[in-house]
């Protein structure tokens, strides 16, 4: 699959950051419990990333799950589990899925173990629960970007890719 395919009509959210949920853990596990119970063995891995996954973080009120899968493209037996549990299939691109609840507050992440972007995805999320100046800069980031206009949630997110980067390399270090 070379492609980037979305499913169902574009949706535009309003961008809002609200303070970190002590609750948005509790929601993980739950959504973690759910999946863990449709996909068995077939769910490799499951995550709580992004910015719901670190206590005093503010946040967009949406849950970022990464599921690990063994091969990503086979025949996806993942998806029809998960839609018949409650999610929806949004993305179908190299390497990711994208999964969502009806609601918009869960994200799913589907990635096979050892691609890059697991490893970055946890290395960001790790920095930012252990490193406090980083953990300010990112917020302040975030409150800044919440402040303009986008005409899509990834443009919101592209914008941060600097800081991002920044985070990253410092955790690297």
């Amino acid at each position: 699959m070379d492609a980037l395919e979305f499913f169902g009509a574009p949706e535009t959210d309003k961008l809002v950051l609200v303070e970190h949920d002590p609750g948005w853990s509790s929601q993980f596990v739950a959504h973690a419990e759910r999946i863990r119970s449709v996909l068995g063995d077939i769910a490799r891995g499951l995550h709580h990333v992004g910015s719901t996954a670190v206590p005093g973080l503010a946040a967009k009120p949406v849950i970022d799950m990464l599921l690990l899968v063994d091969d990503i493209t086979a025949d996806e037996d993942y998806v029809e589990p998960l839609v018949a549990a409650g999610y929806v299939l949004r993305v179908r691109e190299p390497g990711h899925r994208l999964l969502r609840t009806p609601e918009r507050d869960v994200h799913l992440h589907v990635h096979e173990p050892g691609d890059p972007e697991v490893d970055r995805l946890l290395l960001f999320r790790d920095r930012l629960l252990d490193d406090a100046e980083d953990r300010s800069l990112y917020e302040a980031t975030k409150r800044e970007l919440i402040t303009q206009e986008w005409t899509h949630m990834q443009e919101y997110a592209d914008a941060k890719d600097d800081v991002i980067a920044l985070i990253r390399s410092r955790a690297r270090d």
